[in-house]
């Protein structure tokens, strides 16, 4: 039997729980779904992540409103695709900051990305109405954005660690408190989406980037909190770990059919179980593959190409 495609068939609402990781900081993680986070200033807020619509975000912000009423002076994204960044219209932020690469990639593919997006994961996109357009930032950057916080609450540090996920990745970094919010260059119980990466950048260099901080507390792009050093060593290592076994495998593979079969054959017993790997992995293996085979830079996905990969693959 032919699978669902994608998380087409994912209709479940997932129990959301909002964590205090330290004073003023907070993040909102969903049983999978993708986490987003907050940091009070002296006399602001700077949010983390928009989530795919008006009307979800808002539902966040609700509950962030339980904690604090400072106004929103920052939203940053961590790269630019569509379930993170196109409920920003919702913070009313003064400033949307992105990387460079990132304001770049809305240009380029944007509009595809949205219809990829909302075809691959409907429930996510709670009344698509409400989207005004596609988000575009207010300030972008290419190595790092320091935000002072004010009030002696230290700086909030924003980096660019290299390809990895997307071109544009960046990460929040808090060093008083030893946090760091990561967006999707680590999961934790959480598989990997990879249809837009550089593997061997993300796999290699970024990645020890990302662990060179020496964070404390993490939040990934999905999944839990990751708490010490040793928890967020773990999730650092497993998002390592899917990445060197996609290269191991697809590597050895005659033919792109192979490449997945080989892939899905050698992390499933670990990571079938968690969210979103069989919806990402027709994705993976494609992006892969070319990559491998001299496509530098990720082919557009769009609504069309999906369903050309998921019968292909998947089916």
């Amino acid at each position: 039997m032919a699978k669902p495609f994608a998380s087409s068939a994912d209709l479940a609402e997932k129990r959301q729980s909002l964590e205090i990781l330290a004073e003023g900081v907070y993040a909102l993680t969903a049983e999978g779904d993708p986490n987003v986070g907050a940091v009070e200033g002296d006399d602001f807020l700077v949010c983390f992540e928009a989530l795919a619509t008006p009307v979800a975000a808002r539902q966040w912000l609700a509950r962030l409103r339980e904690h604090t009423d400072k106004p929103i002076r920052y939203l940053v994204l961590s790269h630019y695709h569509a379930v993170r960044v196109l409920g920003a219209s919702a913070f009313g932020a003064d400033v949307i900051v992105t990387h460079d690469m990132t304001r770049a990639l809305i240009a380029e593919r944007g509009e595809q990305d949205w219809a990829s997006e909302y075809a691959r994961m409907p429930r996510l996109f709670k009344d698509p109405e409400s989207i005004p357009g596609l988000t575009w930032p207010t300030a972008t950057f290419s190595d790092t954005f320091t935000i002072d916080l004010g009030g002696g609450r230290g700086d909030l540090v924003l980096a660019h660690c290299g390809r990895g996920h997307t071109e544009g990745d960046l990460v929040a970094w808090l060093p008083a408190q030893r946090i760091m919010f990561a967006g999707d260059l680590v999961e934790s119980q959480a598989a990997l989406y990879t249809g837009d990466a550089f593997h061997r950048d993300w796999s290699g260099a970024t990645l020890d980037r990302v662990a060179s901080f020496g964070a404390e507390t993490l939040v990934g792009g999905r999944g839990a909190v990751a708490r010490g050093r040793a928890g967020v060593d773990a999730a650092i290592a497993q998002t390592r770990d899917f990445l060197a076994v996609m290269l191991r495998e697809t590597s050895a593979a005659g033919t792109l059919k192979e490449a997945f079969e080989r892939t899905h054959r050698a992390l499933e017993p670990r990571y079938g179980a968690w969210p979103i790997f069989e919806h990402c992995l027709p994705f993976n293996v494609s992006r892969l593959w070319d990559e491998l085979h001299g496509v530098e830079r990720p082919r557009v996905w769009t609504a069309e190409r999906d369903r050309e990969v998921w019968d292909q693959l998947q089916s």
